[in-house]
C-alpha cells in the first residue's frame, strides 16, 4: 500500500552510483516511485525522495540539502529567479474527493465546486443535507455528521484544491483564500497525500482530498464533480488531459500554469501538475546532470507507467521545452549545459 510507504527511500543508493537526492510533494509519490524502481533495473542507478510536501520540498532545495525540490504549487517567475532555480511540470493528475460512507461505491456520490467548499468552511455539516441529496436523488444519504479531513502541513495538493474552491466559491475567497497552508475553519489535520487517505480509511463519515492515484491504489471511494460546463465527471487520466487541452505552458515562469476549472464537457475541475526545482547553477553539478537523466528517461520511457496509475504524462511539445531550457539554463561552473540530448 501506499500508505506505509510514502517517508521511505525509493530504492537504495548503489556504492558505486551518484547518489540523486530530492524531496517535496506528496502528491506525485506513487508514480516517482514507480519509475525509480524502473530506473533502478535499468540502469543500477537509485533515486532517494523524501515525499514530504511541497512546503518542505521548497525549504530543501532553498537550503541546498536536495538535488531536487519537488512542489505542486508553483513559484512565481520573481521567487524563481532571486532563488537561482528553475522550474518544470514533470507529470500531471488529479485533486481527488474521498469520502467513507457505508453503502456508497466510488463514483456514486456527484458533489460540486460550491456543495464541497461548504463542507469544508463548516457550513454543511450532515450527509443528508438538502444541498448534498439534490445532487444526488438516487442515492441513499445518511444523517451522518461530516468529518472533514484536510491536510497540516504545507502542501501543493491543498494549494490547488483551494484555488479551485476560490474560483467557484466567492465565500471561500473572502474567508480561507489560496495558499499551501491555510487556516481552516474545521476538519482533521493530517500530514501528506498518504495522512489524509488513512485518516477517511479509518474514519467513518469522513470526506479528504487526495491525489487520485492514491484513491485507485488503496480502493477508496472518490466522488464525481460537477465541472464548469455542468457535467458530472469522474477523476481519470481522460479527464485530466481534456482540462489539460488548452493550457498554455509557455503563458507563465517555470511553466506555472494551473489546471483548475478549465473549460470542456469533459474536464476533470481539480486537474493539477506537479514540477521539479533544480538549480541554474548547482553546487553538485554530477549529481543534477544525473538528475536530469532521470527526468529525460521517465520522459521518454515513463508514459505507460504514468498511465497504469492515472497520471497524465506531459505533452512532447512541452517536454521539448523543457529540455531546452534544461539545455539553456542548467549549467556546471566551466559554463556548459550539464544536460544534452546525447549524454
Amino acid at each position: 500500500m501506499v500508505l506505509a510507504t510514502a517517508a521511505l527511500t525509493l530504492s537504495p543508493i548503489a556504492a558505486h552510483a551518484i547518489d540523486i537526492s530530492g524531496a517535496g510533494a506528496t502528491f506525485p509519490y506513487p508514480i516517482y516511485a514507480k519509475w525509480a524502481d524502473a530506473y533502478k533495473k535499468e540502469t543500477g542507478n537509485g533515486l532517494n525522495y523524501q515525499s514530504i510536501g511541497s512546503g518542505g520540498g521548497i525549504k530543501q532545495i532553498k537550503a541546498k540539502t536536495v538535488t531536487f525540490g519537488a512542489t505542486d504549487a508553483p513559484l512565481t517567475g520573481k521567487d524563481l529567479e532571486e532563488s537561482g532555480l528553475v522550474q518544470f511540470p514533470m507529470v500531471m493528475g488529479s485533486v481527488t474527493p474521498v469520502i467513507n460512507l457505508e453503502g456508497v461505491k466510488p463514483g456514486d456520490l456527484v458533489l460540486d465546486g460550491p456543495t464541497l467548499a461548504k463542507i469544508y468552511l463548516g457550513q454543511i455539516k450532515s450527509w443528508d443535507d438538502a444541498e448534498i441529496a439534490k445532487l444526488n436523488p438516487n442515492v441513499k444519504l445518511p444523517k451522518q455528521a461530516i468529518v472533514p479531513v484536510r491536510r497540516s502541513d504545507g502542501s501543493g495538493t491543498t494549494y490547488n484544491f483551494a484555488y479551485y474552491l476560490a474560483e467557484v466559491s466567492p465565500d471561500w475567497k473572502a474567508k480561507v483564500g489560496v495558499s499551501t497552508a491555510l487556516q481552516w475553519p474545521v476538519g482533521i489535520g493530517a500530514k501528506g497525500n498518504e495522512g489524509v487517505a488513512g485518516n477517511v480509511a479509518q474514519t467513518k463519515g469522513s470526506i479528504g482530498y487526495v491525489e487520485y492515484a492514491y484513491a485507485k491504489e488503496n480502493k477508496m471511494t472518490f466522488t464525481r464533480m460537477i465541472n464548469k460546463a455542468g457535467k458530472a465527471v469522474a477523476p481519470g487520466s481522460d479527464t485530466v488531459q481534456a482540462a489539460a487541452a488548452n493550457a498554455d505552458w509557455k503563458s507563465q515562469p517555470g511553466f506555472g500554469v494551473i489546471l483548475a476549472n478549465q473549460p470542456g464537457d469533459k474536464s476533470w475541475p481539480m486537474a493539477a501538475a506537479t514540477w521539479i526545482l533544480m538549480y541554474k547553477k548547482p553546487e553538485k553539478p554530477a549529481e543534477s546532470a544525473e538528475a536530469l537523466k532521470f527526468f529525460a528517461w521517465a520522459y521518454a520511457k515513463g508514459d505507460a507507467m504514468a498511465d497504469s496509475l492515472d497520471y497524465v504524462p506531459m505533452p512532447q511539445n512541452v517536454v521539448n521545452d523543457i529540455q531546452k531550457m534544461w539545455q539553456a539554463e542548467i549549467k556546471g561552473a566551466d559554463g556548459k549545459p550539464l544536460y544534452s540530448p546525447t549524454n
